[in-house]
């Protein structure tokens, strides 16, 4: 539970599950606050950097943030716990979320509005990509793990 000041600051301002967020650090990037992925998501919580400036824009940032940022723990858990809240107000389960934190916003609305992947419409079953299908079981089963392990 590295960065628990950190982690539970931005929960609390953001209502998030604290046990999700510590799930996703753990699963991207074992609290790696250096980690860059292969396809350059970069710090804790693995933000790519075209999501990073996404995020400055829904915040009305208007002047581009050095990337480099990503790399602060404050800076990408600030970031990325408001990533998980954006994606939190749009989905309708956590199991969404996590597909469009991994997978991406615009994937799942396709996977959403298509019958083969969201037989109810409402929450993605069928998860087409194996990697992203097994990231949200892997976060699932991490945040049963944090609960039971310090009670989040």
């Amino acid at each position: 539970m590295k960065y628990a000041q950190l982690i539970d600051e931005a929960c609390a301002q953001k209502g998030l599950d604290r046990a999700l967020v510590y799930a996703v650090v753990r699963t991207e990037s074992g609290f790696d606050p250096n980690a860059v992925s292969g396809v350059g998501a970069r710090g804790l919580m693995q933000l790519m950097p075209d999501t990073f400036d996404w995020v400055q824009m829904r915040r009305g940032i208007t002047e581009t943030l050095d990337q480099d940022l990503l790399f602060d723990p404050a800076v990408n858990i600030d970031y990325g716990t408001d990533m998980l809240k954006l994606l939190e107000t749009e989905f309708s389960s956590r199991d969404n979320i996590l597909c469009a934190y991994h997978a991406g916003w615009g994937r799942v609305k396709q996977w959403l509005a298509d019958e083969e992947y969201a037989p109810d419409g409402k929450n993605v079953q069928n998860i087409p990509f194996a990697d992203t299908a097994a990231y949200v079981k892997k976060v699932n089963k991490t945040i049963e793990i944090y609960r039971r392990l310090y009670n989040l």
